[in-house]
Order: structure tokens, then C-alpha cells, then sequence
């Protein structure tokens, strides 16, 4: 591949290089219960599994906060999800007699769907554009069904995937990985909290009091690893809510929970009682490795939730190698 790459920096307008990479647009590959089992023993899942755990390990014991290198790339991920931010300004809610599931959404969408493939032109480099197509799936995939006006899981999976992808193609390098989780997730985040307030979407598949959280999950598996170890935080502490005004800026969990107690009503142990009885487990690294047990089982092992996922050359369906 490094010869690939040599070659092409030497000689742009040969187009043989590039053709050692074949890219393809990704397309759905389970439809039906019995081929869960192709998914899981494919390089799809041991690349999207070992990435997940990859930036859960690196933001272990870390704050927001902390110092960390901001690539260009980093830079040029933000400057995406702030174009798609601005579109949400400039795309307001419209009357409509239904309160949930504004259609604005659905012009909002359809700005995204024309320009995502330039969007993630301007954020890889040069020698991998060809990779655009195939990648600006995955950021399509990541902000909620423009049919139902609903987000939930799946959609936060596509945006880890998307991540993935610019791992693989080298956009993004394991020096990106705080940046990743602290700068870029976090701002995928604001992101989509947005879309879910100003157009009132709709949770995809919730279990209501029963699933985690209306809409997201990994913020809690990354946002746990940032307190492992900690010397005075413990679970029991993040129901309180001045612990959580006061450290919502250093820890992803707790700001996750500030959103959640601003968005529901009424007790926290009825409106969110999966996370109501993480709170009684005794350290931050058994409710990380509850999480994560959590979702492969809830989401990733799910037929409702990954008969959406799409599958190309970068996250493939093949069986992964032994």
C-alpha cells in the first residue's frame, strides 16, 4: 500500500495506483434473523468491535478538558459538523399539526444527502478521494431516517463507522484518538441533540424506560472509561444533580445526563431506569464492561438495528481473517 502511495505522489495523472484500492458503495447485507450470524463473524464487526474499544481504552481516566493533538483532520471534521449545524439555522421547524417528527427535517436531510459526498472530499486527503463515495454513506447513515423523522442507535453506529473508515483509509491515525472521542464525537453530539430538540425526531426502536437512553450509547461506554479510576466520583454520584452541573464539562457521561434531565420530567428513576440501577454498581470500570456487554447485546446483536447497517471494501461482510 506505502508503494501505492509513492508511486502516485510521483506521478498524479496516472490513475493505476489508485485502482489497487477498489472502493464501493456500501449496501445493506442482512435481511433476514439467520444472517446475524454473517455479521458477527465478519471484518465488519472485528473492525467496528476493535475500534469502539480502541477509544474506550484511550480515553480511560482522561477529561475533556485534558491536553490532546488536534490534526488538521480533526480541524476539518469539526468544520463539517458546524456546516451541518448552520443548516439546522437555517432550515427552522415548520406549522404542522403533529408535534413529533417535524418535516423541516426532511429539507435538512436533503441538503446533507447532495453534499455529503463533497463534505467528506474536503476532509480526506488528496491521494484517497476516491474513498468519498463510499465513506459519505456512513455520514449519511448517522443523523436519523428522513422516512420516519426518527433517530436512534444505528444512526450513532453509522457515525462510529464513518470514524472507522477514516481510520482505514488513514485520514485519521491513533494520535487522533482523544480527539476523536473528545472533539469530534463530542461535537457529532451537539449536533444531533440539536436535530432531535428543533425537530422533535422521534427515538428509533426505543424500549422506552427500558433502553438506555432514547437515543444514544456509546457517549455512556466512553464517558464510564473516562472515570475509571477516579479518586472521589463514583456511580452513585452522577443521579445528583450538582454533580453533574459542576463536572458536565470534563466527563461525556455527565453531560449526557445533564441533556437527559432536560429533556424529561418527573423522577429519574422512572423516566430512565436502566441508568438509574448503573448508579448502584459499586466501580466505573464494572459499569464500563456492563456497557459494553450492554451493547453488543442491545444494539449490535440486534436484527432491527443492523438490518440498516451498510457494508463496503473498508467495513466489509467477508468472514474476518482468523
Amino acid at each position: 500500500m506505502a508503494e501505492t502511495g509513492e508511486q502516485s505522489a510521483s506521478s498524479p495523472e496516472d490513475e493505476a495506483p489508485e485502482a489497487a484500492t477498489t472502493y464501493i458503495i456500501p449496501k445493506k447485507e442482512i435481511s433476514m434473523v439467520p444472517d446475524m450470524g454473517k455479521w458477527k463473524r465478519s471484518q465488519a464487526y472485528a473492525d467496528y468491535m476493535g475500534f469502539i474499544l480502541t477509544l474506550n481504552e484511550g480515553v480511560k481516566g482522561k477529561k475533556l478538558t485534558s491536553d490532546y493533538d488536534v490534526s488538521e483532520t480533526v480541524e476539518k471534521l469539526l468544520d463539517l459538523l458546524g456546516t451541518l449545524d448552520q443548516w439546522i439555522n437555517e432550515t427552522p421547524p415548520v406549522d404542522q399539526p403533529s408535534r413529533f417528527g417535524n418535516k423541516a427535517y426532511r429539507t435538512w436531510f436533503s441538503k446533507l444527502e447532495q453534499e455529503a459526498e463533497a463534505l467528506v472530499s474536503a476532509v480526506l486527503p488528496a491521494e484517497k478521494a476516491a474513498a468519498a463515495p463510499e465513506i459519505a454513506v456512513y455520514l449519511k447513515e448517522s443523523v436519523g431516517n428522513p422516512t420516519r423523522i426518527d433517530y436512534g442507535t444505528g444512526h450513532e453506529a453509522a457515525f462510529a463507522a464513518f470514524l472507522c473508515c477514516l481510520c482505514k483509509v488513514g485520514a485519521l491515525r491513533i494520535s487522533d484518538q482523544l480527539a476523536i472521542v473528545f472533539k469530534v464525537f463530542n461535537r457529532y453530539l451537539q449536533v444531533m441533540r440539536k436535530l432531535q430538540r428543533t425537530y422533535r425526531m422521534e427515538p428509533a426502536g426505543s424500549q422506552g424506560v427500558w433502553g438506555l437512553d432514547d437515543f444514544q450509547f456509546l457517549p455512556f461506554i466512553w464517558g464510564s472509561s473516562q472515570f475509571i479510576d477516579h479518586p472521589t466520583l463514583e456511580p452513585r454520584h452522577f443521579i445528583d444533580e450538582r454533580v453533574v452541573n459542576e463536572h458536565h464539562q470534563d466527563y461525556i457521561f455527565l453531560d449526557s445526563i445533564r441533556f437527559i434531565n432536560e429533556m424529561k420530567t418527573g423522577p429519574f428513576a422512572e423516566h430512565s431506569n436502566q441508568l438509574w440501577n448503573i448508579s448502584a454498581v459499586p466501580s466505573w470500570s464494572k459499569v464500563n464492561q456492563g456497557l459494553i456487554r450492554m451493547y453488543k447485546a442491545e444494539c449490535l446483536e440486534k436484527f432491527p438495528v443492523i438490518q440498516h447497517f451498510k457494508f463496503g471494501s473498508l467495513l466489509s461482510i467477508q468472514p474476518a481473517n482468523p
